[in-house]
């Protein structure tokens, strides 16, 4: 079974889940100002990875992740480009969207 670092004990434990059977995840995802990079594409990988596992070991896994969609960065970029900050974001999330599907990852 997999072991997970418990940032309260300080220690590497057996993963336990909270209900029987069941995974449930959040993972912060990127801030949308550009296209994505390497420390976007990372833990969408890793825990795409995870999610597949506790898949796998037949559990039911409800994983969300997020975008912000409000930074001061999406606000300076929409500004020197002349954009409006919706459109923006959503351009840049639709192109998050297009790259991980690429590299295979499954959507939130």
């Amino acid at each position: 079974m997999i072991q997970l670092y418990n940032s309260m004990t300080g220690k590497k434990e057996p993963f336990k889940p909270l209900e029987e059977g069941k995974v449930k995840m959040y993972v912060c995802g990127p801030t949308v100002y550009n296209y994505i990079h390497i420390g976007n594409a990372r833990p969408a990988i890793v825990f795409d990875t995870v999610r597949r596992y506790f898949t796998y070991r037949g559990y039911e896994v409800k994983y969300v992740s997020n975008f912000t969609d409000v930074d001061d960065k999406i606000i300076r970029t929409a500004n020197e480009l002349g954009e409006d900050y919706h459109a923006l974001t959503k351009r840049f999330i639709e192109a998050y969207h297009a790259d991980t599907g690429a590299l295979n990852v499954q959507k939130a």
